[in-house]
């Protein structure tokens, strides 16, 4: 394969998941030895892969449609940033990863400057906005997809694409030892925990963080041998929670997800690491009533939880918006923690998730795509 000395590539996340996925996409790149100067948008674990940022993704962790208006001007100045980089010296690619709304402006500047576009984690399309897909087909080169379903959807549409199944699954490991781990931060191993997972934006975290705290608290008076025990998000300041959840703050999300009977988790990325670890939860999200009532009429899936979409079914129980009440999380968690037979047929359920996430080596495949398309014999 022959690739120019140091080709220049730009990489795009707008969030910590993309952040994750970017970054192991990059780490794959340079054992294959190939020879690139890379900068962009993204985070810390981006930038520990010698990605030059011009803008981090704290300047982007926003959501909810009313939120996004909120902070234009700043997502604006971003975007200019990014587009500035480019002007000033033409990338030989670019590989935007995930965040649809902004990465779809900016994938139609790109293609008007006749950079070529690899698009890795697709917008969800199959669940709103299903028109993204023109837009796609007429500024992405390559879709890099995810999850299994994705690919005749795109392929149906003419748009190049190719499933290589999930990242997440080289990169979810349980601890090692439970019942080291439990004991290291002041868990009893022979007591049910509780793992929380509250979101990883400090918005999310902010709409969800009320609920939750009166759930744990009935949780707790019903059963109070149970442990609730809260994974932070990189990036997340522990300060937002001080004194709001009655949970001991754990900062190994996967060991603890690994280590407890059952889970409260906020849609989104973690989900499906709650579901690789095989960790029965009850899946909740909330955002700004105005946000909901604007998106809601655009969503077209029975389910909003990724491992619901993936199993075709509902596996775990999603409270989402109104639904969201202390004593609904409260009855489920306390029914998956109480209910053998109930948490046994969860955990089937989430193992037919598992084997539906592809092979080991997703962030491989997806660099041997990339690699194609950095080389000489892809421009033409």
């Amino acid at each position: 394969m022959s690739v120019p000395s140091a080709a220049r590539l730009l990489v795009s996340c707008g969030e910590a998941s993309g952040d994750l996925y970017a970054s192991e996409l990059v780490r794959q790149l340079r054992r294959r030895a190939l020879r690139f100067d890379a900068f962009g948008l993204g985070g810390d674990r981006l930038q520990e892969q010698c990605v030059r940022l011009v803008a981090h993704t704290r300047d982007l962790a926003v959501v909810g449609l009313v939120e996004v208006l909120r902070h234009l001007r700043r997502l604006r100045r971003v975007f200019r940033t990014v587009l500035d980089e480019v002007d000033r010296e033409r990338p030989a690619l670019a590989v935007l990863v995930d965040y649809p709304d902004f990465h779809l402006r900016l994938a139609r500047e790109l293609h008007r400057r006749g950079v070529p576009v690899v698009y890795y984690v697709s917008p969800q399309v199959w669940a709103w906005r299903r028109g993204r897909i023109r837009v796609i087909r007429e500024t992405v080169e390559h879709m890099i997809v995810i999850f299994p379903f994705e690919e005749p959807l795109y392929r149906e549409a003419g748009v190049a694409v190719t499933f290589v199944g999930h990242p997440l699954v080289d990169l979810v490991r349980p601890a090692p030892d439970r019942t080291a781990f439990l004991a290291s931060h002041g868990l009893d191993p022979a007591r049910p925990v509780l793992a929380v997972l509250p979101g990883s934006r400090p918005q999310e975290a902010a709409h969800n963080l009320p609920p939750l705290a009166a759930a744990l608290r009935m949780i707790v008076m019903q059963r109070p041998d149970v442990q609730p025990a809260l994974a932070v998000a990189p990036g997340l300041d522990h300060s937002l929670f001080d004194g709001v959840l009655a949970a001991r703050v754990v900062g190994q999300a996967h060991s603890l997800m690994s280590s407890a009977v059952a889970g409260i988790v906020a849609s989104g990325t973690a989900t499906v690491e709650a579901a690789l670890l095989g960790l029965p939860m009850v899946v909740v999200y909330r955002v700004s009533p105005l946000t909901y009532v604007l998106g809601r009429p655009f969503v077209r899936v029975p389910h909003y939880t990724m491992a619901n979409l993936i199993a075709g079914r509902a596996v775990v129980k999603e409270l989402i918006q109104s639904h969201f009440r202390p004593d609904a999380v409260a009855r489920e968690a306390l029914r998956l923690i109480g209910d053998q037979a109930y948490r046994a047929q969860v955990s089937a359920g989430l193992g037919e998730v598992r084997a539906r996430l592809g092979e080991p080596g997703a962030s491989q495949r997806a660099a041997a795509i990339v690699a194609q398309w950095l080389s000489s014999d892809k421009k033409g």
